[in-house]
């Protein structure tokens, strides 16, 4: 199969040893007949149909180095471009393309942890703004207080009062844990300049 095949007119070439994979795999090729398959018109190549006014359509101008994926040999014609990236997180997700394939737990474990780095990187950025985030207010949790956060919780048949408990350690832990940090640093600091 050709590099962009899957944006190029007409239909695909897909070569199948029928009676290889009836072998292998019982009760494969049940819905072969296409008498047994209400879906067939519909899978009709008609190259009128598309309404595509190209052979191979234009490709979306690449301005950074994209992550791709190592079982496709191109990018798609369109891809998002919103943010591109960069720090930790961009170092870690560059590395979860470039070593592991899309069907692999650990591609996926490293995308999740290049997300939650990449929020950290963004909340100490905040703090060299003019308005940095403000963990109470972001958070929701002040609506606890004035829109009936307690009597939605009691008596009430949800699915979340199983870790309600837990809540407020995922919310407010990184914080609490960051501020100690920082004063234990400051101490430690303080501790030397006395010296």
């Amino acid at each position: 199969m050709s590099r962009h095949a899957a944006y190029l007119p007409g239909e695909p070439n897909r070569r199948v040893d029928r009676e290889a994979l009836r072998a292998r795999i019982p009760g494969w090729g049940a819905d072969v007949d296409p008498a047994d398959r209400p879906s067939v018109p519909r899978l009709r190549y008609d190259p009128s149909a598309s309404g595509a006014h190209w052979e191979f359509p234009e490709r979306q101008p690449e301005r950074w180095p994209r992550e791709r994926s190592i079982e496709h040999a191109g990018l798609p014609p369109v891809f998002g471009t919103s943010t591109p990236p960069r720090g930790l997180s961009g170092v870690l997700r560059r590395h979860a393309y470039a070593r592991y394939s899309e069907g692999r737990a650990a591609h996926w474990l490293l995308l999740i942890a290049a997300d939650r780095i990449d929020a950290w990187e963004s909340h100490l950025a905040s703090f060299a703004t003019l308005r940095p985030d403000n963990p109470i207010t972001e958070t929701g949790v002040l609506a606890e207080f004035d829109r009936h956060g307690l009597s939605s919780r009691i008596g009430q048949r949800r699915a979340d009062r199983s870790h309600l408990w837990l809540d407020p350690i995922v919310v407010a832990g990184p914080w609490l844990l960051a501020g100690a940090g920082a004063v234990a640093a400051a101490r430690a600091l303080r501790r030397r300049r006395a010296r």
